[in-house]
């Protein structure tokens, strides 16, 4: 063996890492708390609605077969029903929650933190520019969000599609619900994308951890809020008529009322009679959602979402470069 060989064996390993690589470590290290947190909620809400899809579901569907409340309109569904109930309505429910601790972790910990403690400009004056690491700072992050939302939305829809005979035995979960509409769809994912662009930016808006943190989270629900307070508008309603009070449609009502003998059409949900103690009444109408509105809906919302952490997405890039004075 030649001497070469022998230095050669015995020298370490300097392979190279891939910056990128090496780059999205440094991201991932100084949060593996809020990584093992993450990894946790998904696994203990994702193992819940595993269960409810399978033996959850048919322990509850065997509970109330032998309550007798096929028979009758109000009975006791019995205990198997209420652990099923608790386990696919926290589901929903968590996806809902999640954007808002996405928000306040962005601004506070991912972004807000190292700006206060000088972490960030020592990086950028050594060995990464401050585009790339704020790019890393987004990609890490909505990578690890995407992949749990978009996991546990699934498994949302495995326990809407299952407990269809449940669901309308039991009359309950809508697919209007405010949880369950946001929860089943491509809106958990958006919303959780939006709050991560939310708190970055709050972030370097603030340079202060505890200030971004509170900034991210409200700014994230305050968004979520008016984005979602123009969900029923977002694709044509559709209209029932009816001579009598109660039309046929089922669906997110939108708005009703009565159609009068001059061709007026008044709203009657402020009414505490069905006319309004009108005598000129000739017709009743609805206005409502049914249930094939339902991706129309989420992928209009998701659309605006998107269009909206876009935006933020540019505006922090470009606040980083005002604040780095476009160091490269």
């Amino acid at each position: 063996m030649s001497a070469v060989t022998v230095v050669s064996a015995g020298a370490p390993d300097r392979r190279p890492v891939h910056p990128d690589r090496g780059l999205a470590r440094t991201v991932i290290r100084p949060h593996q708390s809020a990584l093992w947190f993450w990894g946790l909620l998904v696994a203990l809400i994702g193992g819940g609605l595993l269960w409810a899809a399978g033996p959850g579901l048919d322990a509850a569907w065997t509970g109330y077969l032998k309550s007798g409340c096929a028979e009758t309109d109000y009975c006791e569904p019995g205990p198997a029903y209420h652990r099923y109930d608790l386990l696919v309505t926290l589901g929903p429910a968590a996806l809902t929650v999640v954007p808002a601790l996405i928000g306040a972790w962005a601004g506070g910990s991912l972004i807000g933190r190292e700006l206060e403690s000088g972490t960030a400009r020592l990086a950028w004056t050594q060995s990464v520019a401050p585009a790339h690491w704020l790019a890393a700072k987004l990609a890490v992050p909505a990578a690890l969000i995407v992949s749990g939302t978009v996991l546990l939305t699934l498994l949302n829809r495995l326990v809407w599609w299952r407990e269809e005979a449940l669901r309308h035995a039991v009359g309950t979960r809508d697919w209007f619900d405010h949880t369950t509409f946001t929860g089943s769809g491509t809106l958990a994912t958006a919303y959780a994308l939006l709050a991560l662009a939310v708190g970055v930016v709050a972030g370097l808006l603030l340079r202060r951890s505890l200030p971004a943190l509170a900034a991210g989270s409200a700014g994230t629900l305050a968004l979520m809020i008016a984005l979602q307070g123009y969900r029923e508008r977002l694709w044509p309603v559709v209209e029932a008529h009816s001579a009598t009070p109660e039309p046929r449609w089922t669906g997110a009502l939108i708005d009703q009322g009565v159609v009068t003998a001059s061709g007026d059409r008044l709203s009657n949900m402020l009414c505490e009679q069905d006319d309004c103690g009108r005598g000129d009444v000739v017709g009743y109408w609805t206005e409502y959602h049914p249930s094939s509105h339902f991706w129309p809906l989420q992928l209009v919302e998701t659309g605006i979402v998107l269009a909206v952490t876009g935006l933020l997405v540019l505006a922090s890039f470009h606040l980083l470069r005002r604040r780095t004075g476009g160091m490269s």
